[in-house]
């Protein structure tokens, strides 16, 4: 019998960080799955069960250290050694730059990047002893440029960009895989169901990411061995202009 082994998902909703808590719960992970909101995570749990997995809710505030330190080490203390942590907070947000209030773009930079700053840092901190683990950071088109109404969105990924980039150099030589994939596209969620039906109604064409085709990728990055880690890929429609 293999020793349990826990993922973390910050960030869990209904489309890709779901699909890869469901992905890696097929494998025998535990899934520890976080939103501020926990009851919003019950349909996933409950699938997750269905299938054979284990999976455990969370309502926390990503955002708040204290929330975040004792996350971590609960998990670490009652479920499971946490071999795998993805962040996939988004934060997407568009305003024109003289209508970018100093709230928004701080709470912008909170979610997609101090949140993401605090989960590696306490990841990092559980798994170095034992010299294994992944760290994933999910990335955005904003992480690779800035274009008009993203200013705040395409800072905050950017910086994030930058924290995964830092902590790959620091850690790989320590044994732990820190990779930044780049999701460059519209992913199939009730949003773009909803607000982009143009651009949904190419999802038959496969012109929209799946979210298991993510999580897919996310696997396959965990899966690499040591001597030919990735860290930052891009995964995007066939049909997308870049």
């Amino acid at each position: 019998m293999t020793d349990p082994k826990a993922i973390l998902v910050i960030g869990a909703g209904d489309a890709t960080g779901g699909a890869i808590a469901r992905r890696f719960a097929r494998e025998g992970y535990i899934a520890c799955v976080t939103r501020r909101n926990a009851d919003k995570l019950q349909p996933l749990l409950e699938q997750i069960r269905a299938e054979g997995g284990q999976a455990h809710g969370f309502g926390s505030d990503a955002r708040k250290e204290d929330e975040m330190v004792a996350l971590v080490a609960q998990i670490e203390r009652d479920i499971a050694p946490i071999e795998v942590a993805v962040f996939n907070i988004g934060a997407n947000v568009r305003f024109a730059i003289t209508e970018t209030t100093a709230r928004v773009y701080f709470k912008v930079w909170e979610m997609a990047c101090f949140s993401g700053f605090l989960m590696g840092r306490e990841c990092a901190k559980a798994m170095l002893p034992r010299g294994r683990g992944t760290i994933l950071f999910t990335g955005a088109t904003a992480s690779l440029r800035g274009r008009e109404g993203f200013a705040a969105f395409a800072g905050a990924k950017h910086a994030l960009r930058a924290l995964a980039q830092s902590m790959a150099r620091e850690l790989w030589p320590q044994g732990i895989h820190v990779a930044h994939p780049v999701i460059d596209g519209a992913i199939d969620t009730e949003f773009i169901r909803s607000n982009f039906p143009e651009r949904y109604a190419m999802k038959d064409r496969q012109g929209i990411l799946s979210p298991d085709s993510i999580a897919e990728a996310y696997w396959q990055i965990h899966q690499q061995p040591r001597d030919a880690w990735t860290h930052e890929t891009e995964l995007r429609p066939w049909l997308e202009t870049w």
